[in-house]
């Protein structure tokens, strides 16, 4: 069995890495070859954290496993991450655990990719300002991978407590990009992209506040009661997702599904569109939104190109199990 702590996981495995890996593993889910099993995310009771299970076996690649983690909001102040994970892969042949690896950065490098994904197959290609809302320590992930995928010219961004933006700020200054702390209406009506990653319980971003044209990637909500922008907003766009499943019971679409404003079948998987199944955007003034509910596919993908990398670079940690 292969250890690959997380201390290890940064010198291994680039964005670029984990674009091309989630972007096979959201094609082979819409071929059918890969399929999540159910999620379990709860409420210990203990320390304010949500902990859980996500799990899926890619029938395409033998990418079987499951990662276990969640989310600690006290842990900021610790000094650690508030999300926490461990991915665990097992031998598709003989059921044999195979790897154990640390799942927090790749829990963020994938959380990125997806979005980065979504920007290059749904975002007008003359997008020029990229939008941020959110800016706690997965923002800075988003807005890295996404502002690679168009020739964006600056970033514009609000947070409910401003003071946190400078995170953002210095990664956009990083990428070459002007920085601007705007207003959500002064966002909405600038931004060709919008990317929220946010905790929220209560919509943030407003349908009204979108223009025509816009791609909005909504990366927060992962669990029941969780909420980023207005249900309007999403009954509003063409709504693509990584499980429809998971959208419309944990993600960004439960909410409008529930109010009647979206069908189940008015929602597209990305895969679709990456295999050509799907033409994603139609026209210029379409709205587009990415439902990223983050799926266990997901996570076991980016550890077995972990576990790839470890072994071709002779880093890889073997031990008896």
């Amino acid at each position: 069995m292969i250890i690959l702590p997380e201390n290890r996981i940064a010198e291994l495995i680039t964005r670029a890495d984990a674009f091309e890996a989630i972007e096979k593993v959201f094609a082979s889910m819409a071929k059918g070859s890969a399929y999540n099993f159910p999620v379990i995310r709860e409420a210990i009771g203990h320390a304010d954290a949500l902990y859980g299970f996500k799990s899926g076996f890619d029938r395409a690649n033998l990418h079987l496993g499951l990662k276990s983690g969640g989310y600690w909001p006290g842990n900021e102040a610790k000094g650690l991450t508030n999300h926490q994970s461990t991915v665990f892969l097992f031998d598709a042949d003989s059921g044999r655990c195979s790897a154990v690896v640390g799942g927090n950065l790749l829990t963020a490098l994938r959380t990125a990719a997806a979005a980065a994904i979504s920007v290059r197959y749904l975002a007008r290609p003359d997008a020029k300002v990229l939008g941020m809302i959110g800016a706690g320590h997965q923002s800075v992930f988003q807005l890295r991978a996404v502002a690679e995928q168009r020739d964006f010219e600056r970033v514009v961004a609000w947070n409910r407590d401003p003071a946190r933006l400078d995170r953002l700020e210095k990664a956009a200054t990083e990428a070459g990009l002007p920085f601007e702390r705007v207003s959500l209406d002064e966002l909405g009506a600038a931004a060709d992209v919008i990317v929220t990653i946010t905790s929220s319980f209560a919509p943030i971003l407003m349908d009204a506040q979108v223009k025509p044209g816009t791609h909005v990637a909504c990366m927060g909500t992962d669990t029941k009661g969780k909420q980023e922008v207005e249900a309007v907003l999403v009954a509003r766009a063409s709504v693509f997702t990584d499980e429809v499943a998971q959208a419309i019971s944990i993600g960004e679409s439960q909410h409008a599904v529930a109010e009647g404003r979206k069908q189940e079948a008015e929602i597209a998987v990305l895969g679709a569109v990456i295999n050509g199944d799907h033409p994603g955007r139609r026209s210029d003034d379409e709205v587009t939104l990415f439902d990223g509910t983050g799926v266990g596919l997901q996570d076991l993908a980016v550890a077995a190109a972990a576990v790839d990398l470890a072994l071709a670079k002779g880093v890889a940690l073997e031990v008896e199990f």
